[in-house]
């Protein structure tokens, strides 16, 4: 059974890598093509989904004209938490 729960744990280790490497190349992939785009989509489909949970909660915060989304920092947040608590289990 502690095995299983250190997958978890990996897999949360993972996807946060995952995360800070989508919200990386989010300030690039605009004029992005060839394989850089191929992998802005990929994580796109992957990490989207739970970012999308934190958007509704807290929308971009307007920084003069443009908008700062907070909401990856919450994830990775709550990310490091369920990860904490796997660990301990």
């Amino acid at each position: 059974m502690a095995s299983i729960w250190f997958y978890v744990g990996r897999l949360v280790t993972v996807y946060s890598w995952a995360i800070l490497v989508y919200i990386v190349l989010s300030w690039f992939a605009s004029g992005a093509t060839g394989a850089l785009r191929g992998v802005y989509r990929g994580l796109a489909a992957i990490c989207e989904p739970f970012l999308s949970l934190f958007r509704r909660l807290l929308p971009p915060v307007m920084v003069g004209s443009a908008g700062l989304d907070l909401s990856p920092i919450i994830a990775l947040f709550v990310l490091q938490l369920l990860g904490n608590v796997v660990s301990r289990l």
